[in-house]
């Protein structure tokens, strides 16, 4: 029963993607589209095969700065919220603009990283750090804030001190909405590398990605952007794999309830 239900919730998306490939494909090859324009899956395929050698190592530069700076997003972030929540006057003044701060564009802040770190890439990751931290910190604030006050009183009236009800109480029952801006931060943590990449770094899928616009390789931006998706799919699933065994299924929860 459980092989059947997986199947029927996957099979359809499968199906969907492969129809996508073959009608682009089929598309690409039919049509008069300029090759530095449009690129056939295959060509694809193929480019990413040949410029493996190099697309293997700036893969490498920008997972470890990716991977590097979410973990540092993540602890900074609920950190953050969680002194956001026990404080009132921090809420009153600077949660407004920690919201208004995940709307600032990655370009207009860059520059200043360029010049304050160089090139390296530790300026890679405080970029994606502190860029990955914003919607954690905002849904830890509202996680926690949203825990009706009965588990509150519950807890203090067993004996339990106002810290330890915070850490052993409402941030566990606040897990679900912060991974849900764990979850957030998640997806857009590798794009948010390589475009810092692309304003100004050594090496990494950034400078790949731009040597292949600058030499009208339509084919290898394709590849580094499938490339990028791919690590996306992997810390999207190591996140969920993560709130399965530190939280269970959430349809346990449902059913316990």
């Amino acid at each position: 029963m459980a092989l059947a239900a997986k199947l029927k919730r996957y099979v359809p998306t499968v199906v969907a993607v492969a129809a996508l490939l073959v009608l682009w494909e089929v598309w690409v090859r039919t049509s008069d589209v300029p090759p530095t324009m449009m690129s056939a899956p295959s060509e694809i395929v193929q480019a990413t095969i040949e410029t493996w050698p190099t697309l293997w190592p700036a893969t490498q530069v920008t997972a470890f700065e990716g991977f590097v700076g979410f973990m540092f997003a993540v602890v900074l972030g609920v950190l953050v919220g969680i002194v956001f929540y026990c404080s009132k006057t921090l809420n009153a003044a600077f949660f407004p603009l920690l919201a208004a701060a995940q709307t600032m564009p990655l370009i207009s802040i860059a520059p200043l990283f360029l010049i304050w770190f160089g090139f390296e890439i530790n300026g890679k990751i405080v970029i994606v750090a502190i860029f990955g931290l914003f919607p954690i910190a905002v849904q830890t604030i509202r996680g926690l804030a949203a825990v009706p006050q009965f588990y509150s009183d519950v807890a203090l009236t067993c004996g339990a001190t106002e810290a330890w009800t915070l850490w052993h109480v409402k941030l566990r029952v606040a897990a679900r909405q912060i991974y849900g801006g764990i979850r957030i931060s998640a997806a857009y943590i590798f794009a948010t590398a390589s475009t810092a990449e692309y304003l100004g770094a050594r090496k990494g899928l950034g400078i790949w990605l731009q040597a292949a616009y600058n030499s009208f390789r339509t084919p290898l931006i394709f590849s580094a952007t499938f490339v990028i998706v791919a690590l996306t799919a992997v810390l999207m699933l190591v996140v969920n794999l993560s709130e399965r065994v530190l939280l269970g299924s959430a349809k346990d929860e449902d059913l316990d309830q």
